[in-house]
Parts: C-alpha cells; sequence; structure tokens
C-alpha cells in the first residue's frame, strides 16, 4: 500500500520539496545586507502595516521555482506534460505577469498601465486558445458553448483573480497562506489534468517554505510581483485543469475558498466608488485592518483568516467531487458563515455601511475629490521644493484649504505647528505615525461642523465669520490620510536619505532643474492675493 501511494503520488511530492527548496535557497540570498540595502527603498505605501522597511520582491523566489518545477515536470514525466502550445502559453503568461508586477515593485507605474498591462496579458492567453469555451449548466448535463463571451469571461476571470491576490495583501503571511491553501485545492483538481497539477504542487511547496520567511513577524513580502504572478496562476491553472472545457466545477471550487476575501474586496470597490476615491487606491478597512484595530496581534489576525478560509476551502472539495450539485447548500451554508463572522468579528457595521454612504455620496466625493487633488499636488511639490521646510510650508496650505484648524509636525530635529487664529475648539484629532516615524509623526485637528443636509448642526461661527470646518467625521478621516499620503510622498519625491529620519533641514541630493526657493507656492516677485496667502507658520519647537 504505502509503495502505491509513493507510486502514484512521487510526481506530486517531487514537485513539492523542488519548490520547497528552491525557495529555501534564494530568499536567504535577497535578505543578505547588501542586497536588502538595495531592495527595501520603496518604503512609501501609506497604508500597509508594518513597521519597517521590507524587501517586496518575493515574488523572484517563486518565479525562480516555477520554472524549475515546470522543467522537472518537462523532463522527468513528459507523458504527464499537456500539450507543448498550451504549456508554453502557461509559462510565457505567468512570468509576464510576474514581470508587470516586479516592475512596479522597483518603479511604480500606477494603477491603469498596471490594468491594462493585465488585460492585455489576458487577450493574449485567450488568443492562444486558452480560454473558457464552454459551460455545464449545474444540476443538468447541458452544456452551453460560449463562443466570444468566453473570451470576456476569460479575460475578466484571470484579471480578476490577480487583483484579489494583490488587494488581500495587507498583513504578514496573508496573501502568501491563502494561495498556499488554493495551490493544493488546485493540485487536487488538477491531478488528472497532466502537468498542471504537478505545477500547482510545486508551488504549493515554495509557498510553504515562502510562509517561513513570510509568516509574522514578515522578512520578505510577496510585492506586486509576487501576488500578481500567484492570482494569475490560480485562474489559469483552475482553466487548464478542466476537463473537455467545461470549467464550472474547477472555476467554481477556487471561488468557495476565496469567499471571505472576495466579499471583502467587493465591499471595498463599493466603498471607494462611492466615496469618489480611486477603486484600486489601498485602504486601512479591510477585514484585516478591522482584527488589528480590535487588538489581535497580526499572527492571531493571519490565523483567524486562515480558520475561515480553511473552511471555505473544503466547501471547495465538496463543490468539486460534487460536479456542482450541492452549490445551493453550500452557498446556504457560506452566507451563514459569513454573517457569522460578520456579528462576532465586529466588522458588520462597516461592512453594511454601503446603504449609509450612497445617501450623502455626491457632497462626501466632492469633498474627497478636492482633497486628492491637494495630496496629489503636495506630492509633486515635493519635486519642487529645497528642503523638508519648505514642503511644510505646502502642507500647512493644503491642510488650510480643506477646512483643518491645526497642524503639528514632529521629525527628528524638531517640530512645527501651525494654528488658525480665533479658531474654535476642535472636535475631531487624528494622530499618523509615518512609516515608524521615520517621516514623522503628523497631528491635524479640525472641526466637524455638519449643516442639516448632513443631518446635524449649521457650521459655527468664530466672531464675524465662519469657522474653517471639514463637513463629516467620516470625511475628515479620509482627508486627514490624504494630507498623510501626500506628505510620504512628497518627501520621497525630495530625495531625501532613504535610511534617515527626516529631519526639517534636509534637502535633496540633487538639486538641478528646481525652481528657486520660495516662501510660498505663489511667486516671489509679487505677494499672494489676500484670499489665497499662504498662512502664517510658528515653529513650535526646534527640539524635542
Amino acid at each position: 500500500m504505502p509503495n502505491a501511494f509513493l507510486m502514484n503520488y512521487w510526481p506530486t511530492i517531487s514537485c513539492a520539496l523542488l519548490g520547497m527548496g528552491i525557495v529555501m535557497g534564494i530568499v536567504p540570498l535577497i535578505l543578505r545586507p547588501t542586497v536588502l540595502a538595495k531592495l527595501s527603498h520603496r518604503w512609501r505605501d501609506l497604508h500597509h502595516t508594518h513597521l519597517k522597511p521590507i524587501p517586496r520582491v518575493g515574488g523572484l523566489a517563486l518565479a525562480v521555482a516555477f520554472l524549475g518545477v515546470e522543467l522537472l515536470a518537462m523532463v522527468m514525466w513528459p507523458g504527464q506534460t499537456q500539450k507543448l502550445p498550451v504549456r508554453w502559453v502557461v509559462l510565457l503568461s505567468s512570468l509576464a505577469m510576474f514581470m508587470l508586477g516586479f516592475w512596479d515593485d522597483l518603479k511604480p507605474l500606477g494603477a491603469k498601465r498596471k490594468l491594462l498591462g493585465q488585460v492585455l496579458i489576458a487577450t493574449a492567453v485567450c488568443a492562444f486558445g486558452v480560454e473558457i469555451q464552454q459551460f455545464t449548466v449545474p444540476f443538468s448535463a447541458t452544456i452551453l458553448p460560449l463562443g466570444g463571451w468566453g473570451t470576456l469571461l476569460t479575460i475578466f476571470w484571470l484579471v480578476g483573480m490577480t487583483n484579489l491576490i494583490n488587494l488581500i495583501d495587507g498583513v504578514d503571511g496573508l496573501a502568501a497562506g491563502i494561495c498556499l491553501m488554493l495551490m493544493v485545492l488546485l493540485a487536487y483538481v488538477g491531478h488528472q489534468g497532466g502537468s498542471f497539477g504537478l505545477l500547482a504542487s510545486g508551488m504549493a511547496g515554495a509557498l510553504l517554505a515562502f510562509l517561513w520567511f513570510n509568516f509574522p513577524p514578515a522578512r520578505i513580502y510577496l510585492g506586486d510581483g509576487g501576488a500578481y504572478f500567484l492570482g494569475f496562476q490560480i485562474g489559469l491553472f483552475a482553466i487548464v485543469s478542466s476537463h473537455k472545457g467545461t470549467v464550472f466545477a474547477a472555476l467554481i471550487a477556487p471561488l468557495f475558498a476565496l469567499a471571505l476575501p472576495i466579499v471583502d474586496t467587493v465591499l471595498a470597490i463599493l466603498r471607494r466608488g462611492l466615496r469618489g476615491l480611486p477603486i484600486f487606491r489601498p485602504d486601512r478597512r479591510h477585514i484585516h485592518h478591522h482584527l488589528l484595530n480590535m487588538g489581535l496581534s497580526r499572527r492571531k489576525v493571519v490565523l483567524s483568516i486562515y480558520a475561515v478560509t480553511l473552511v471555505f476551502m473544503l466547501m471547495g472539495f465538496v463543490a468539486f467531487w460534487s460536479h456542482g450539485n450541492l452549490i445551493p447548500v453550500l452557498l446556504g451554508v457560506a452566507t451563514l458563515i459569513l454573517l457569522i463572522c460578520a456579528g462576532k468579528l465586529h466588522f458588520s457595521r462597516n461592512w453594511f455601511a454601503v446603504g449609509r454612504v450612497v445617501g450623502n455620496s455626491l457632497e462626501m466625493r466632492q469633498e474627497i475629490q478636492y482633497a486628492l487633488t491637494l495630496m496629489h499636488w503636495l506630492a509633486f511639490e515635493g519635486k519642487r521644493a529645497h528642503s523638508v521646510e519648505e514642503l511644510w510650508m505646502d502642507l500647512v496650505f493644503a491642510a488650510q484649504r480643506l477646512g483643518y484648524n491645526s497642524v503639528r509636525m514632529t521629525l527628528a530635529d524638531g517640530e512645527r505647528a501651525w494654528q488658525q487664529a480665533d479658531a474654535a475648539s476642535s472636535t475631531h484629532r487624528a494622530v499618523h505615525t509615518l512609516q515608524g516615524g521615520r517621516f514623522g509623526t503628523l497631528e491635524l485637528k479640525a472641526v466637524v461642523c455638519l449643516d442639516a443636509k448632513y443631518g446635524a448642526e449649521s457650521p459655527l461661527k468664530c466672531g464675524k465669520r465662519f469657522c474653517p470646518c471639514v463637513s463629516s467625521a467620516k470625511v475628515f478621516e479620509i482627508v486627514s490620510e490624504l494630507l498623510a499620503e501626500g506628505w510620504v510622498k512628497g518627501l520621497s519625491a525630495l530625495k531625501m536619505n532613504e535610511t534617515a529620519p527626516a529631519r526639517f533641514d534636509d534637502q535633496p541630493a540633487v538639486a538641478v532643474n528646481r525652481p528657486h526657493p520660495r516662501h510660498s507656492i505663489f511667486s516671489n516677485s509679487a505677494p499672494a492675493p489676500a484670499a489665497h496667502r499662504q498662512p502664517d507658520i510658528s515653529q513650535a519647537g526646534t527640539s524635542r
């Protein structure tokens, strides 16, 4: 019996061990101090939960493991490999998706360019004949040919899975662990499908080894390259592992396993769209952020989500075993589990807040889009500023335009503060410790003065004029994050020392083609108009 088991599963075990060994060999090389110093430079995302710079190139080790496993499967078990064209399509398209994300890790491309690249790669896959061609109707033997709709469905599936894995990669070990479960599921689904079951096994082994370095506290991250690579492979393996082109059971299994991330992502897209934010812009309102805010450690957060995902993955196995016949029962159980999680983990209010956002969406969108414009302006001003002191003045100007009445920034060499004259007592306060304090600590205060259309009081008055104010508490929270993000991006554009904490007297390493020093955003030859003049800035202290 043991010999029969080894004979049947020896290729699967060998591929898993090879993937594991390659990752265990490559990641320590990446973590060498000399390499680490060059790869840890991109540390500008306000929304990640880590407190120190960590390399975002873990996808490189996974890509090399994928190549090694593919070579082993092709040489050692040629009888279990698919037709040559399909194998090359899977190999080259997966590497192309990895390169797109890896390029973004090294030099940000922007959401539109990345989405265009993803669509082009998915379209190329369809052009070479790897697509969803027909669909089996559940509870019957009816097979529906999809024709041109199959191409559109394939592109949507591949691009959606690619971005879904990237969106859940927000806390140490989360995306890698979920992808490990999915690769195990796909290895089973593709066990009769040739080399792609072996590839899924190899990637499962590689991810198991990667979690040794990625589990909290993480020493390396997947990065966009790794997340894109894994998400695209999960979608692609589900298609090519299906039998005779009927993909219902093969697609529904990973959908069940990803039920929790899918619900979280859909609500995130709705939340951002209704508030006027780019739908691919990261935020700190995902499920794992709620759990962190509840006081759970990163390990407990990851293990909690693992447990729920494991339950859904077992449902995926059942869906595949039953050829889709138990889908209604499984959907009912999945819905019940999601509702229980929403109640027990205390994030149900945020999940079901979409309806409340719709009511004041227009007013909220206008204010947030104005804040987005000022955030991009502040980030661009970092390329023009001659010192951090000048960028601080721009930050104060942006905060004043957005209705804040107090701003305080603490850096390594002291702090600066500005406060609106005759300001009313602030009702809301936000403090952002930026990049573990390396980019400073920003404190913002404002009066939230709502009028009747927001369901609250009219703006307060300061003497004979209205106080500067922010329209609502939710807008205050979002706009405060945007100002903090603009400050981080502005400092990064200033090309300051990448490792040392920021100081007010920091200057760019290269000041070529920068404008002359300025004391406001307006021309030095004439004072700014009274209505738009840069606010007076007082130094609250020169040392801590």
